[in-house]
């Protein structure tokens, strides 16, 4: 292998599945340094995406499930450092790295296929100055800074005045705080649009997962639902991870303005979903992100004798021929949409949950931690280790030999 050119070796280990591209790290130093390398890493994972290869689903239950795209056939649990109990929730993923939250103030980042696993630093919650409330329903959202290759968290707390949680007042106040992988901390938010105060609607964000964001172009997105009482209606919310500031996305011009909106993401691309009374859905894609006039009907479904409701539709994937999307159904299914054929059928995935909430990621090479941190952090570590044996020696000379130090 040492005769081979370096070029033609990186060429060979960038079509390789991930599985023995972590094994091979053992096999030497040279070998171990090509696939940790940032440009190897990046191109490995722009091959994956460009060839749909190493894609999986992760099922979203009482417990953590990963199956993988290719199959389609048993859902496996995920094993990962806080799942020593039930109630881990994934509220996103970005290049190969999962998002975690046991808790409000137990969050985290791991990537599955490298194992790395990265705790967030503890950033409480703050109320209002002055206010006498506490904090309620949070939102959650995972991205990359593109600009930067920073890796982000961002969190919206709303806060109850009264100890009603379903208080029908609308002005609820909230803290948004963004986490910064590269700087290990976490940055308040201050410049606050008045729609967020209108944001949250208990039923519509408590199902079917719908306070966690998703990303596209860089910005993650939320919906605020209508409130008919008071003129509004859909909004799509957007927070851009580069300027760290909320935006209005436009929306497509649906044949029926009486609709209930969600937001999906299929190949980095936005997507509307446009519910008409859980009989008929329209699936909208943006293919200029932020120009409402590139929205592109894509889909549309209405029920069937296997599908009474359409409570819920959430686009997850096209097949590697892009003739089909994956997609997940009621909490409940899974069913290939073939897009000329204009048909459903459905999916069984052995092992998977009863109701699930469904996400593609990808297994890449990306690393949660700086390889230059974790260098320095070492290198402190070994100066402590050093320091306190000088120490012990110095302490062992002083009281066997009776030395004035």
């Amino acid at each position: 292998m040492s005769k081979l050119p370096m070029d033609v070796i990186t060429d060979i280990f960038s079509r390789l599945p991930l599985k023995p591209l972590v094994r091979f790290k053992a096999l030497s130093k040279p070998c171990c340094s090509l696939i940790d390398d940032p440009d190897f890493i990046h191109d490995h994972l722009g091959r994956s995406l460009n060839t749909r290869s190493n894609f999986n689903i992760l099922l979203k239950g009482l417990h953590l499930y990963s199956v993988e795209f290719d199959s389609l056939d048993n859902a496996v649990p995920l094993d990962y450092p806080l799942s020593s109990g039930a109630g881990t929730e994934a509220f996103g993923s970005c290049n190969g790295i999962l998002a975690f939250r046991l808790t409000d103030k137990n969050l985290a980042l791991f990537n599955p296929s490298t194992r790395q696993f990265r705790r967030l630093p503890v950033s409480e919650i703050d109320p209002p100055p002055g206010e006498s409330c506490k904090s309620g329903y949070i939102f959650y959202g995972f991205g990359q800074d593109v600009k930067t290759n920073d890796y982000k968290v961002v969190r919206m707390a709303k806060f109850n005045k009264t100890d009603d949680e379903e208080d029908e007042s609308y002005f609820f106040d909230y803290e948004v705080k963004v986490y910064s992988l590269k700087n290990d901390s976490w940055r308040k938010i201050t410049k606050l649009p008045s729609y967020l105060r209108f944001m949250f609607q208990f039923f519509y964000h408590l199902l079917h997962r719908r306070g966690y964001g998703v990303l596209a172009g860089g910005v993650l997105h939320w919906v605020m639902p209508p409130r008919m009482e008071l003129g509004m209606r859909n909004m799509i919310v957007g927070f851009d991870l580069g300027t760290e500031e909320f935006i209005e996305v436009p929306q497509p011009d649906c044949a029926d303005k009486n609709y209930l909106l969600d937001v999906g993401v299929l190949e980095g691309r936005l997507c509307a979903v446009c519910n008409y009374d859980q009989a008929k859905i329209d699936v909208w894609v943006m293919k200029e992100y932020g120009v409402k006039e590139s929205w592109t009907p894509l889909l549309s479904v209405q029920r069937t004798r296997a599908i009474t409701t359409l409570a819920f539709l959430k686009p997850l994937a096209y097949s590697k021929d892009l003739d089909k999307v994956l997609m997940e159904i009621n909490s409940q299914k899974f069913v290939w949409y073939d897009l000329e054929k204009k048909k459903m059928r459905g999916v069984k995935i052995g092992g998977s949950p009863g109701t699930f909430g469904a996400e593609v990621y990808i297994g890449s090479l990306v690393q949660i931690d700086d390889p230059k941190r974790v260098q320095i952090e070492k290198r402190k570590e070994q100066e402590k280790l050093k320091n306190k044996s000088c120490k012990k020696r110095d302490d062992f000379l002083s009281k066997g030999f009776k030395l004035v130090l």
